[in-house]
């Protein structure tokens, strides 16, 4: 794979379209073979990042309570996908015969080969990051496995020189009765089903379920349990893939642009960008005296928590001030109130001519006023999440910073259930932080949340629009928490589904001056 300035981009594209079609005849891989045609920088990171996407949706939907890979599940991924207007990873189907479609399908399945390689070079550091990208990788091609047809499926097998082939009719009648007792379906169905013959050794999962006869070291396997033998296949092809890339990430990262590019991408916030006062209330802006009332009703846990520190304390330290400052301003806080709020808390400790100096240049810093004068971003939960929080400190994450008992107490004195205390305990037991936060919402809010929770200016956006009515309850039997409701204009501005939240790399390349290295992926 090679990366080139912007003005081959379109010249590229042209080239490369008529080919798509022969390059991905099929919507399922197993990314055997690297890419190496030509790509723009910026394309390259965008399609990095849908995966991404793709990935934690993956993530969420797993740690929702849908049986894996039932039809309730398949529905919630794809209404994740959907949501984010990224659904065209799972419409891949070689079976649409219409031509424009064809098109876009052949260009979505060039951007599934290409995003799977990089990602492999993000996830490959650690073992932990390993073990994450293998499992929602598996996953995602189980789901796509699923969709296809058995006419694809035996050509997906063909070209990937898996050779299981049907086990012919004489031989079926004479294990028929055996069979049948394998089975997990309707014996009236036998009849309709094909067989394969496989050695057991590669259906261990099918074997550890009795799902299958097993007769002279072989494994029967009906076609519906195909999916089991396969994805077994891809897993291990793509952990033994991902202990190769590992090898060669030092030459790799040898090229600035990658290594820029990759570094901490398993961090990367991926969600809507909550920046610029975009989230103010039509009618009146967000006030100072509103924030007691907006905390005990829509703040999560580690917005109150800031919160009702500063109220008693009356001061945060400096990441206290950095993570609470940028998200009342994300909510729609003018700097004039801010000022004043801060003002107002903080001369309860100290004179005011104290705070000018020492606190309200970050203030008007924060609102890129000061410095650089850049309008920074509230804090995303990923970021949050890896904060480093020390002695005293008040900001991170409640479910990952907070110990057992102190998060139990902080959650029983909101008011959550204790049914949802305990499953929200075991989550993070489990480290999944912000799938907690999800069940505290729900919790809170007595309705589900399909698309998760990834920053705390969405927490506040998603339970204003609950509370002011925008939003129809999904009611999940939880014990709805008692609030202090503020007095709020009715409506909610949409934030603009086009901003990203995430860093983009901005590297121009003087072609005149200096020719562009290549990098290699097929170097793996």
């Amino acid at each position: 794979m090679e990366f080139q300035s912007p003005r081959h981009l379109a010249r590229r594209t042209l080239k490369n379209s008529s080919k798509l079609k022969s390059e991905y005849p099929h919507s399922l891989q197993l990314y055997s073979v690297p890419p190496s045609e030509t790509i723009g920088l910026q394309e390259l990171e965008d399609w990095a990042v849908e995966r991404l996407k793709v990935l934690r949706a993956v993530e969420r939907v797993n740690l929702s309570k849908n049986t894996k890979f039932s039809d309730d599940w398949k529905n919630a991924l794809k209404n994740d996908l959907q949501k984010q207007n990224i659904d065209s990873w799972y419409k891949l189907s070689s079976s649409i015969k219409d031509e424009k479609m064809d098109e876009i399908i052949c260009k979505t399945r060039q951007k599934d080969h290409v995003s799977h390689f990089l990602l492999r070079l993000a996830y490959c550091r650690t073992e932990e990051s390993r073990r994450w990208f293998i499992s929602q990788e598996t996953d995602l091609f189980r789901f796509r496995f699923s969709m296809e047809n058995s006419e694809d499926i035996r050509i997906f097998m063909k070209e990937n020189k898996m050779n299981f082939q049907p086990i012919p009719d004489e031989e079926k009648q004479k294990i028929l009765t055996k069979l049948i007792h394998a089975m997990s379906f309707n014996a009236s169905k036998i009849d309709t089903v094909e067989y394969y013959k496989v050695p057991f050794t590669e259906a261990l999962d099918l074997v550890r379920h009795r799902k299958v006869y097993l007769q002279a070291g072989y494994a029967y396997v009906p076609n519906d349990e195909l999916v089991s033998i396969i994805t077994a296949m891809f897993r291990s092809h793509l952990s033994l893939a991902m202990a190769l890339t590992i090898r060669s990430l030092p030459e790799l990262e040898d090229d600035h642009r990658i290594r820029r590019l990759l570094n901490d991408f398993d961090k990367r916030y991926t969600g809507q960008d909550f920046n610029a006062l975009q989230n103010k209330f039509s009618g009146a802006a967000i006030t100072p005296e509103m924030l007691d009332g907006l905390s005990k009703q829509s703040y999560p846990l580690c917005m109150r928590h800031l919160h009702e520190t500063l109220r008693s304390t009356h001061h945060l330290k400096h990441g206290g001030r950095i993570q609470y400052g940028l998200f009342i301003k994300g909510i729609g806080l003018s700097l004039e109130n801010s000022l004043k709020f801060w003002r107002e808390e903080f001369s309860k400790n100290m004179d005011i001519d104290k705070f000018e100096k020492q606190y309200a240049y970050t203030i008007r810093h924060n609102y890129g006023k000061e410095g650089k004068r850049v309008n920074y971003s509230p804090h995303s939960c990923i970021k949050i999440i890896n904060a480093s929080v020390g002695p005293g400190e008040n900001h991170g994450c409640p479910f990952k910073h907070f110990d057992a008992a102190l998060l139990r107490q902080k959650m029983t004195t909101n008011r959550v259930p204790q049914p949802a205390i305990q499953e929200i305990v075991d989550l993070v037991t489990r480290h999944h932080y912000q799938i907690a936060c999800q069940r505290y919402f729900e919790a809170t809010h007595n309705t589900e949340v399909d698309s998760g929770i990834q920053h705390p200016n969405q927490y506040f956006i998603e339970s204003q629009k609950i509370l002011n009515g925008e939003v129809k309850e999904k009611p999940k039997g939880a014990h709805k928490v008692q609030t202090i409701r503020a007095t709020l204009p009715a409506k909610v501005e949409k934030p603009d589904p086009t901003d990203e939240n995430h860093e983009i790399l901005s590297e121009s390349f003087e072609t005149s001056k200096q020719k562009v290295s290549t990098f290699c992926i097929s170097n793996l």
